[in-house]
């Protein structure tokens, strides 16, 4: 999924490891026992980039989601790796394979109802599930149209009509028909795709205005970009449910906030913001939450994302792979580092895998002293491919401060080889769904990517496969379509050991490096603080791995 670099954005609260893990069960700070009731306070610099399921696909976002929605399967709710196995949520089990792998049946649990009361049927996962198709709300997560059999013509359920490869033989079961055998599939249909949505319902922007809920919360007001609240859904059954404790009455986001400004509140934490939580803390506030006081209320660690420069190799002379080899090397990754805060807040990156991916190969492709960038080595590429005199790119960025001094540590390491970076800056909202659209891609975008699921399957494919490259939504940035990646991510598909596929997966990390089509910045960290108030937070690996809003509370709900 791509990443919420939006830990300040669009609050992927993102955590993992390390610092005050706030593991529940703990008498104080972040994880002490929280209690039901009481209202939430979430402070955030920008807005989600959409309620609707089908569009949505970016760590912030995806923890929200589990906030209002259900999907067949879903993650754990629990810190480190039981937090990242999949387990059964509308569904009974984590289905049920036939024919090699090829097919797969799910049954729907009792009592399962959407906020109006209405039951959800099987028909109403498939109606959800058919929606990634449509060629304007299937923006999302790709999985479902990527290994669901479909006609190519198929536009979704409002264009097209029928898919017949999901059948739903009764009101609960529900069976799909693949392209080839995915042994996985049962960590698929966590995906927000996975939605159940009433049969019928849902067309255009209708869901970004109003979902309708199968979780335990349903929103109530929604004021686009500057004010979010969910409030209980009555229709929710906990019974059904063991993975969401639901502890606060509501959640109240607060959009639009300036970052030095959240820092301010979250230091204070005077009146409701003692109840509050805000993505990570500016650079220039970590020296100030070194006191003890303050390090109770902290939870940090490294993030599991890679934060990278994807180059859009379908532009000149970015489609020479001398010219992306170059870039690779001459790009200081300290002072890029040092843009976002310094070791305290990102490791430097070298592959594109980030250290928590399993089979995950250590290695640099384009080493250079301290990591300050080779420029002479550069030079010389550039002199081969026929550029020694420059060039000028577009490089895109979203409108906050981090990330457009990322963009201008990179403009700064490119000024030597005469390569002018021209900065264009996108707002954080619309951010991934404008760089996502290939006609408005420009030279190349500072972006991200978490995994999906914890294997090494949603790190390479979904960036690097060039047939699965598409005019929106699209997440291979650098629209690399090359036959022998693509092929050798056929190869690894068709492994049924998972290790051994992981482990592929870590060798094809270097066969694409060699192709430099992205070039690896940080594998960011997180240092942030939490109200005095709150409690039941744990750090969850799966999303961006944040603070898990399905668990999180309030000490004292009455305060």
């Amino acid at each position: 999924m791509l990443v919420g670099l939006v830990a300040s954005a669009a609050l992927a609260l993102t955590a993992c490891g390390g610092g005050t893990s706030g593991a529940t069960g703990e008498s104080a700070g972040p994880g002490a026992k929280a209690a039901q009731g009481g209202t939430l306070q979430v402070l955030a610099n920008a807005a989600f980039s959409h309620l609707d399921p089908a569009r949505g696909f970016d760590g912030g976002v995806n923890n929200f989601y589990r906030l209002i929605y259900r999907t067949l399967t879903t993650q754990g709710a629990a810190p480190g790796a039981d937090g990242t196995k999949i387990v059964p949520d509308l569904a009974t089990d984590t289905g049920k394979p036939s024919d090699g792998g090829k097919t797969w049946t799910f049954t729907l649990k009792d009592g399962l109802f959407f906020e109006t009361g209405a039951p959800i049927t099987s028909a109403d996962v498939k109606w959800g599930v058919s929606r990634a198709w449509d060629p304007e709300i299937g923006i999302g997560s790709p999985y479902a149209k990527q290994l669901i059999e479909a006609p190519a013509s198929y536009q979704g359920p409002y264009k097209s009509g029928d898919l017949a490869t999901i059948a739903t033989p009764d009101a609960k079961t529900i069976v799909f028909h693949l392209k080839k055998p995915y042994a996985d599939f049962g960590s698929v249909v966590a995906q927000n795709t996975f939605t159940p949505v009433p049969k019928g319902q849902g067309a255009g922007n209708a869901l970004d205005s109003k979902p309708i809920a199968s979780g335990p919360y349903k929103v109530s007001e929604y004021k686009p970009g500057a004010s979010l609240k969910v409030v209980r859904n009555d229709k929710w059954d906990k019974k059904t449910d063991d993975v969401r404790q639901a502890n606060p009455d509501a959640f109240q986001w607060t959009f639009g906030l300036d970052p030095a400004t959240i820092d301010e509140r979250m230091i204070a934490g005077q009146g409701t913001d003692a109840d509050a939580i805000a993505g990570t803390i500016q650079a220039a506030t970590v020296a100030r939450v070194q006191t003890a006081q303050l390090k109770q209320r902290t939870m940090s660690g490294l993030g599991g994302c890679t934060t990278y420069m994807g180059l859009n190799s379908t532009k000149k002379p970015l489609d020479n792979v001398k010219v992306r080899q170059a870039i690779n090397l001459a790009v200081n990754k300290q002072t890029v580092r040092d843009a976002v805060g310094g070791s305290t807040l990102a490791e430097i990156a070298t592959s594109i895998q980030p250290p928590t991916i399993a089979g995950r190969v250590d290695y640099d492709p384009y080493p250079s002293p301290d990591h300050k960038g080779d420029v002479d080595g550069a030079r010389k590429l550039l002199t081969e491919a026929g550029f020694a005199s420059g060039f000028t790119m577009t490089l895109d960025t979203r409108a906050q401060p981090k990330m457009q001094a990322m963009a201008v540590a990179i403009q700064q390491a490119l000024e030597p080889l005469k390569i002018t970076v021209k900065i264009n800056t996108i707002d954080t909202a619309t951010y991934y769904e404008v760089i996502g659209t290939t006609s408005q891609q420009h030279d190349a975008a500072i972006t991200g990517w978490c995994p999906d699921w914890p294997s090494g399957a949603t790190f390479l494919p979904p960036l690097f496969d060039g047939r699965n490259i598409t005019a929106k939504g699209n997440s291979n940035l650098s629209q690399l379509n090359d036959p022998g990646v693509n092929a050798k991510i056929d190869e690894i598909a068709k492994l049924t050991d998972v290790k051994a596929a992981n482990a592929a997966y870590g060798e094809l990390d270097k066969q694409i490096m060699a192709l430099a089509p992205v070039v690896p910045l940080l594998y960011e960290k997180v240092l942030m603080l939490v109200g005095s108030n709150i409690g039941g937070a744990y750090l969850h690996d799966g999303f961006s791995g944040g603070i898990d809003l399905v668990s999180v509370g309030l000490k004292d709900s009455g305060k």
